[in-house]
């Protein structure tokens, strides 16, 4: 009998995850898995703001992207990655500004990157203590 790899979800913990999940849910089928800040917002009015160099239609770098709307950002437009490697799960930080919380322990931040494990029930705050995105991940 082949062994079945175990079934990764991400499930949303707050109304911003849940929006950005588009429901309660989001099994993960493609590794690496991406999230970022979604950076596609019509630009600012205020004269000499840089403005954001990826279009639309460009590639995607994320498989989900998060919509902040307010600064200071949480989330940085490459933020962080969950991979697997064959027999386990790891979530790795893509030197983000803010950092990822994983189950209370602080990775990345301020450009540095960094990676921890993943357990199933581990809860994923993608930024600092105050960030909207509250993730748990599950397997199934």
């Amino acid at each position: 009998m082949a062994s079945r790899q175990p079934r990764a979800v991400l499930i949303a913990l707050t109304p911003d995850a849940k929006a950005a999940l588009g429901g309660d849910e989001l099994p993960i089928s493609v590794f690496p898995f991406r999230l970022g800040r979604d950076s596609r917002r019509p630009p600012r009015a205020a004269p000499r703001t840089l403005v954001d160099r990826r279009r639309s239609s460009g590639p995607r770098t994320n498989e989900v992207y998060l919509p902040e709307s307010s600064e200071p950002y949480q989330v940085s437009r490459e933020h962080l990655q969950i991979q697997h490697n064959g027999t386990r799960f790891v979530l790795v930080d893509r030197q983000s500004t803010s950092g990822t919380i994983v189950e209370g322990a602080i990775l990345g931040g301020q450009h540095r990157g960094g990676a921890a494990q993943l357990n199933d029930g581990d809860v994923i705050i993608v930024g600092g203590s105050r960030s909207p995105f509250v993730f748990k991940f599950r397997l199934k």
